[in-house]
């Protein structure tokens, strides 16, 4: 078994089945499925059972969260990589054999990820694309910017996690884990970058955009609030393991997490609070403005914006400002991939 698709699923009845469908429509064949029913209430993994196909495996667990689900996941995988994908987002076909292909070719990278779709809750495209640097991606880096951006997005060697395992007692008997069953909140970050760290692997994305990733246009201010205490423990817990990396390091990133959290505000309609992030974002690491000007200042319009303009017109510059951006986007990607299919040649050539 060559790879090892790991689906959480909590409570998830109006998305998982498509979710499912997109995973057993891959053109890469070799790969098991497990779906970890962490404590359903609704008839999530009843319409997973109604999907026949030799490959799929239900483990059922008491809710433990994103985290504990994927461990328990990674626990009962085959595969020689695991692939992760949440029960509410989608792959295009070709997922698997682009990543297999990546890890394949390059030896030295760990974790291969993938730019991403962002669709709406109807499945629908909004015409902009998660765009993270892809390669030369330091601890540093990844702790300030996430270039990983969504758990959907990533195939991961099995090695990789085993040098990150640790052995713990937290339900009742020792079991291994990878991801930190004590976040229910920026657990991925929080893994990527102890792999970062503890781990000589490298963490490497493609250029093709094979996830599409759901957006929650609403939610509530206390979420976002949430999300950053949780992400606030990362600090606590890194400081443990590297004091000198959080020394260095710790407000900037602080700073870059404060500006996404001031960005989501902004979906969320949520101006006093964006625009209140923001600013404790500049206080805390004002170079942001410096390092990266565009994205910050584009970050602070569309705050302030939000807060003086009418709904109305706020909408329609929106949605032209996401019109342009996805038309850049995409020329983009498109470059990137014609760039990377003749250097694959020229490497093909020379072997």
């Amino acid at each position: 078994m060559k790879v090892s698709v790991i689906i959480p699923v909590y409570n998830s009845e109006g998305s998982v089945a498509e979710t499912l469908r997109s995973v057993l429509a891959q053109t890469y064949k070799d790969f098991e499925i497990i779906i970890v029913d962490d404590g359903c209430t609704d008839k999530s993994i009843e319409i997973c059972q109604d999907l026949d196909d030799a490959r799929i495996k239900i483990v059922h667990q008491r809710n433990r969260g994103l985290a504990g689900a994927r461990n328990t996941g990674i626990r009962h995988a085959q595969g020689e990589y695991l692939a992760f994908i949440d029960s509410d987002d989608l792959w295009l076909p070709e997922k698997l054999a682009k990543h297999v292909e990546h890890l394949e070719r390059s030896p030295a990278v760990g974790v291969s990820f993938s730019r991403s779709i962002l669709i709406d809750e109807q499945s629908q495209p909004l015409g902009i694309y998660q765009m993270p640097k892809l390669t030369d991606i330091t601890p540093e880096y990844l702790f300030c910017r996430n270039p990983i951006s969504n758990g959907s997005s990533v195939v991961i060697r099995r090695d990789v996690l085993k040098e990150i395992q640790s052995e713990e007692n937290l339900y009742g008997e020792v079991e291994d884990f990878y991801f930190d069953d004590r976040f229910r909140q920026s657990e991925d970050i929080e893994c990527w970058l102890r792999i970062a760290l503890q781990t000589n692997w490298k963490i490497e994305g493609i250029a093709e955009a094979l996830t599409l990733y759901r957006v929650n246009m609403g939610g509530l201010s206390a979420n976002i609030l949430k999300q950053y205490e949780s992400w606030e423990q990362i600090l606590v817990k890194t400081q443990v393991y590297n004091p000198e990396f959080i020394k260095n390091w710790g407000n900037r990133a602080r700073a870059y997490q404060l500006r996404y959290l001031a960005r989501r505000a902004v979906r969320q309609r949520s101006p006093e609070l964006a625009v209140s992030l923001l600013h404790k974002a500049l206080k805390t690491h004002w170079r942001i403005l410096l390092e990266e000007p565009r994205r910050t200042l584009i970050s602070c319009g569309a705050a302030y914006l939000l807060w003086i303009l009418p709904p109305s017109v706020y909408k329609w510059l929106e949605t032209l400002m996401m019109q342009i951006t996805g038309i850049t986007q995409k020329r983009r990607i498109h470059n990137e991939q014609v760039k990377s299919a003749d250097l694959l040649t020229v490497e093909r050539q020379l072997l």
